[in-house]
C-alpha cells in the first residue's frame, strides 16, 4: 500500500511497509510530518524545497516524491 499527499507541485509517497519509524522526518520537518496528527503528512505546511530535502533524508526509502500533482493523492 502506498499513501499519497500532494501540495500541487510535488506528491509525497509513503510506503508504510518500508517505514522504520526512525522519526527523522518528524524531527526534521514537524510542520509537515507529524505521526500524532491525521493525516500525518501535510505537504502544504512547508516550502516544496524543504520537503524535497527532508524526504531525501528518509533512511528506509518509505518516503519518496513525484514531481507534479498526482490525481490519486489524498
Amino acid at each position: 500500500m502506498t499513501k499519497r499527499y500532494t501540495n500541487g507541485e510535488i506528491t509525497i509517497l509513503w510506503q508504510p511497509a518500508l517505514c522504520q519509524h526512525t522519526g527523522i522526518c518528524f524531527r526534521g520537518l514537524p510542520e509537515v510530518f507529524d505521526p500524532r496528527r491525521h493525516p500525518w503528512v501535510v505537504p502544504g505546511a512547508a516550502a516544496t524545497a524543504e520537503i524535497v530535502a527532508q524526504v531525501a533524508r528518509c533512511p528506509s526509502g518509505a518516503l519518496s516524491l513525484v514531481v507534479g500533482e498526482d490525481p490519486s493523492a489524498v
